[in-house]
């Protein structure tokens, strides 16, 4: 975006007061009448670079407005350790007081920071319990053929639904 020195400062003051025309005079363009600079302005606004430049300074100015997750998840954290504070009025004098965040604000920070890790999530729950069961599993075999489990226990594990074979077939 190839701007001018006065171009770049009018959008700048453009952008702070929302008047063209002022904009206009304080980036130091010449002008007779307040008439000349309303007309000036608005030719100027129409210039396609300027129009790109204000609109990504804008979009720039808006997204330091709003709060990322990452703020907001510090922010939570302050409060659940109570290191936030709120002024309340004070009924004795009439002032204010500060005071750190009640029992139940800093459990709704807790529960709201737990929202955002996944065992919060009964998929991810369950994802976990399913591989925790393959890992038990996979030990269970490993000590069946290494004889760790050889207990005299003749239990059998059926992975086949089919059934034990007990030897009382009348084939």
């Amino acid at each position: 975006m190839k701007l001018t020195h006065k171009q770049r400062l009018f959008a700048d003051e453009y952008i702070k007061s929302g008047n063209a025309a002022q904009a206009y005079i304080r980036a130091g363009y010449r002008v007779k009448t307040e008439g000349s600079a309303k007309a000036a302005s608005s030719r100027l606004l129409t210039n396609v670079n300027l129009k790109r430049y204000i609109d990504a300074r804008m979009a720039e100015i808006e997204s330091h407005k709003i709060a990322d997750a990452k703020e907001v998840l510090q922010y939570l954290t302050r409060v659940l350790r109570g290191e936030e504070t709120e002024e309340i009025p004070d009924s004795v004098d009439g002032g204010t007081i500060k005071r750190p965040p009640l029992i139940k604000d800093r459990t709704a920070a807790a529960r709201e920071i737990m929202k955002r890790y996944p065992l919060d999530d009964p998929m991810v729950a369950a994802q976990l319990k399913k591989l925790q069961a393959e890992a038990d599993t996979a030990i269970w075999k490993r000590d069946e053929l290494t004889g760790k489990n050889d207990t005299g226990d003749k239990t059998v594990l059926i992975d086949d639904i089919g059934g034990i074979d007990d030897g009382n077939d009348k084939a």
